[in-house]
């Protein structure tokens, strides 16, 4: 496109030439579902982002009071608790919510506190099985349900009415298998937060899995910049050259909606539009199994017409029947190869493709600007006929290790990640000496960055101006 021919454009119009996500999706050899096909976006405007909404505490402080209690989050999957009395605690910032079994099989949630002066009932980051919920420090005893059921020298305290002393109860709901908690009494229900997400896939696209593998990382950086290294495709080519063959970076789509949910495709097997050199869709392919190579067997081949994509998909497909897991005969190639990722503020993203089964959760670690806990969760189809599978227990990184020495992870994969977490780290030190008042976005490959963004401050500017 000539400078003149750019200059008629609208500000977010542009994209980068070269095929695009639509037009491999209509070369599909499966229908493509709607909610693939149809786009969700627009100009959000090209002001830069403040750099101290990386930097500085007092703006990290509101998001804490401000943001942090009112918003849904993913605290653990169904299968951490399976049991009656199994529970876990879930941490952010200085928020500790502990997640119970009850013994009607109900899941429920509460403050990680006790009634009678505040002692933390779980440890922090703990899991585990009990027929009570004792306090460590002076014995207060609750039911399941969060009743009090007793206190030692009940004698001296005439004046507590147990029905007044339930532990204080967190909003608590389901979806995709994951238990979500709202701090916040007032929020809106989760399905109308997560909205569209249920619409566009169903529930048990994440219900039918299982954790095969859970890593977490330390990170020296903010939470947000943290997460915002995954909401776009464009630092591949830079950070990632290894992956050009076989990834879409400039072309990738995305779309937002609402003020909670964003969404990027990033097509595989397409090579980058950045690449000198046009590969084969055979060089493609081998590119392509890199990192899932001991998933294979013989050497996969495509043959002439068809396209490396479609070799892996229909792989996957056989691979699937073969293992006794789910039937994908009618399911896309793009549903089943390509990064499709939601993101659900302010911290979750969710993975939805067959071949790349991954979820991110990223949250404040402490009460520190530049510290932030990264999960990285691997979902693997849970099997039907009968075969046993285990979840699997987060194995906890420091921010000077590498993913590479993550026991059962590939190599190239943990490489891959090593990369992404050296750039936050970057990024949070570059920001502290920037010398200037903000950072610079895309208006169509950063979008989600500047939704995201958009979404944060309407929490904090509501609630200054409430005050």
């Amino acid at each position: 496109m000539t400078d003149e021919a750019k200059t008629h454009e609208k500000p977010g119009e542009a994209r980068c030439p070269g095929v695009s996500v639509q037009d491999i999706l209509a070369n599909d050899s499966r229908c493509v579902p709607r909610y693939l096909t149809e786009q969700s976006y627009e100009f959000l405007g090209d002001e830069d982002i403040p750099v101290e909404r990386y930097i500085s505490q007092e703006f990290f402080d509101r998001e804490i009071k401000d943001m942090w209690p009112r918003v849904w989050q993913w605290a653990c999957r169904e299968e951490h608790i399976p049991e009656d009395g199994d529970y876990i605690v879930y941490d952010f910032g200085p928020y500790s919510v502990l997640v119970v079994r009850t013994e009607d099989g109900a899941i429920k949630a509460y403050r990680n506190a006790c009634m009678h002066r505040g002692t933390m009932l779980k440890p922090r980051e703990s899991e585990g099985s009990a027929d009570i919920i004792r306090c460590p420090y002076h014995g207060w005893q609750w039911n399941l349900d969060g009743t009090l059921k007793s206190l030692p020298c009940e004698w001296d305290f005439p004046h507590v009415r147990k029905a007044d002393y339930a532990l204080k109860s967190v909003r608590c709901e389901m979806w995709g298998g994951f238990v979500f908690v709202n701090l916040d009494d007032e929020a809106e229900p989760l399905l109308e937060y997560l909205a569209p997400l249920p619409d566009h896939l169903e529930s048990d696209v994440f219900a039918n899995r299982y954790v095969a593998m859970h890593v977490q990382k330390e990170l020296n950086c903010n939470w947000k910049i943290a997460s915002e290294a995954f909401l776009e495709a464009y630092h591949v080519m830079e950070t990632h050259p290894q992956l050009m063959r076989t990834n879409g970076d400039a072309n990738t789509q995305y779309d937002f909606y609402g003020d909670n949910v964003s969404r990027l495709i990033n097509v595989a097997g397409s090579p980058s539009a950045l690449l000198d050199e046009v590969p084969s869709e055979q060089e493609i392919l081998d590119s392509f199994l890199m990192g899932d190579s001991g998933d294979v067997g013989e050497k996969l081949v495509v043959p002439e017409g068809s396209s490396a994509r479609k070799i892996m998909a229909q792989f996957f497909r056989d691979t699937s029947r073969a293992k006794g897991m789910r039937n994908l005969d009618e399911t896309s190639d793009s549903e089943i190869v390509d990064s499709i990722a939601y993101l659900a503020f302010p911290n979750q993203q969710f993975f939805s493709g067959v071949a790349f089964p991954i979820v991110y959760r990223f949250r404040p670690l402490g009460m520190s600007v530049n510290r932030s806990l990264f999960d990285l969760v691997i979902l693997k189809q849970r099997p039907t006929d009968g075969s046993k599978w285990e979840t699997a227990e987060p194995y906890r990184l420091r921010s000077e290790e590498s993913y590479t020495t993550v026991p059962g992870i590939d190599p190239y994969i943990g490489n891959v990640y090593d990369q992404d977490t050296g750039n936050m780290e970057a990024a949070q030190l570059g920001c502290a000496t920037l010398g200037r008042d903000g950072v610079t976005l895309a208006n169509y490959q950063e979008i989600r960055i500047r939704h995201m963004h958009r979404t944060l401050m309407k929490y904090l500017d509501r609630k200054a101006g409430s005050n």
